[in-house]
């Protein structure tokens, strides 16, 4: 038997969570140049080369001008932005240890070493003026300011601030009705099955502690497919033989890291739009794979009901899109363009496949 407190009482940490305010841990510096990211150096290479198009503009009386003229800069404004992309990345750690405007100053600095390293790039392919050098130390300072700025609203966005109100902001998703959907199937089983009750108040229990407890950047995949267990067995007590549940877990992914709640809104999504609306029930697959390329793949289907037609607007479900919605946009907050979602119907299925980078 699992202690009665649980069910009748708060836990300690819950009183003082209501009688105190939560006081913000100390913050750390922010890992501002955090230029690593495929998303960042593409975006990068574009800025860059969108500035050297539209300088090329003044230098280049026709179409054939231009274009050589913007291969010639491209020669040294390509190589002097990977480097400062390169100093950037292999730098990181090492300002982080500093402070922020100092981190500025030494990203400016670094810029203005790369326009002076692009400019070298230019006088090895033609004739390159004394005040050249100056001219693209300035413009890769200011450019390497403009950067800096991006990586700084991008570092903001991924602070533990920020990523708590998204996981707030999807912790509310857990629907009320889901609660008192729960209650009311213990409630039926206390007379007749206690034992069922205790156990399904006791996942209960443990499902809204590891929503509501203080948010991790990264969790074990083992952690969220806990997580989506115990919300399935409280939902097969509610639908018993309607929902049916398969898993298919590659071993070798289980200790890979990602961010939470991730699976767990995905599972609930299957079984509202999936299970909840037909009389027939549906099966829910939940399959995560690590690939060669060192990628996670969570994939998670439902079967539609099949008097529902593919393309058949009128019967949709509503409101589907929410959960998948909040999902998205936490992986492109994080893992920006090294990740990859994707949310379709073929073959009376719905699928949800998710790809991420190992960390």
């Amino acid at each position: 038997m699992h202690k009665p407190e649980i069910l009748s009482s708060q836990s300690p940490s819950s009183e003082s969570a209501e009688g105190t305010t939560p006081q913000p841990a100390a913050a750390l510096p922010v890992l501002i140049f955090d230029a690593c990211h495929l998303g960042v150096v593409l975006r990068a290479v574009l800025g860059v080369e969108l500035v050297l198009a539209l300088a090329a503009l003044y230098q280049g009386a026709n179409g054939w001008e231009w274009l050589l003229q913007m291969a010639w800069l491209t020669s040294g404004g390509l190589p002097g932005t990977l480097v400062w992309l390169l100093m950037a990345c292999s730098l990181k750690r090492v300002l982080h240890r500093m402070e922020g405007p100092h981190q500025y100053a030494i990203g400016i600095v670094l810029g203005m070493v790369a326009g002076l390293y692009a400019t070298a790039m230019l006088a090895i392919n033609g004739q390159v003026a004394h005040l050249h050098w100056l001219a693209n130390a300035i413009s890769g300072g200011v450019m390497a300011a403009v950067l800096v700025g991006y990586l700084v609203l991008r570092a903001e966005g991924r602070t533990p601030a920020a990523t708590k109100a998204q996981l707030t902001a999807l912790q509310a998703h857990i629907r009320p009705h889901f609660l008192f959907n729960a209650l009311n199937s213990a409630i039926a089983l206390v007379r007749e099955h206690p034992g069922k009750a205790e156990r399904l108040l006791q996942d209960l229990s443990d499902l809204f502690r590891a929503t509501l407890q203080d948010p991790r950047s990264k969790i074990a995949l083992s952690e969220e497919i806990e997580l989506a267990q115990r919300y399935l067995d409280i939902e097969q007590i509610r639908f018993g033989e309607r929902l049916q549940v398969h898993w298919d877990l590659d071993p070798a992914a289980l200790d890979a890291h990602l961010p939470p709640l991730l699976l767990q809104p995905l599972v609930e999504n299957a079984v509202k739009h999936g299970v909840e609306p037909s009389e027939i029930g549906a099966k829910v697959t939940i399959s995560a794979q690590l690939t060669q390329k060192k990628f996670i793949l969570l994939r998670v289907t439902n079967t539609l009901n099949p008097s529902r037609r593919l393309g058949d607007k009128a019967t949709a479900p509503q409101g589907q899109g929410m959960a998948l919605k909040n999902v998205e946009r936490r992986l492109r907050l994080l893992h920006d363009v090294q990740a990859s979602f994707s949310a379709t119907r073929k073959e009376g299925r719905f699928e949800v496949l998710i790809s991420l980078p190992l960390s």
